[in-house]
């Protein structure tokens, strides 16, 4: 038997100046079912990046969406960039239109501008 060894990318999840991290309070929120689908998704990417579709995507600017199908029936979506060697997770919401809303995709590039600079 081989020893394989996976390394996984450390993430960390945005946080205020009042140490309040959105992204995880949202996550809690959700169904267990729901939280456990979206966790084996950023698990994945974690050890395997980098990944492409259908997977992930990227958004441009250095931001990415890992793109999860829940068990709720709905489709999640966290936004994320990677950086010294570290996964960024920026946003996350369920996805309610083909096209990801704009205040989505601005909030995430404030945050890592945020968390970048």
């Amino acid at each position: 038997m081989s020893d394989i060894h996976l390394t996984e990318i450390p993430v960390t999840f945005y946080r205020t100046s009042n140490g309040v991290e959105p992204v995880r309070e949202w996550l809690r929120c959700l169904p267990e079912e729901d939280r456990r689908s979206i966790g084996i998704d950023l698990a994945t990417v974690q050890v395997g990046w980098p990944i492409g579709m259908p997977l992930c995507r990227p958004l441009g600017g250095g931001l990415w969406e890992v793109r999860s199908s829940l068990p709720s029936r709905r489709i999640a979506r966290v936004l994320f960039f990677m950086h010294d060697a570290r996964i960024g997770i920026v946003n996350g919401f369920i996805k309610k239109t083909d096209k990801t809303p704009q205040n989505e995709l601005e909030l995430a590039r404030k945050r890592m501008k945020e968390m970048t600079s």
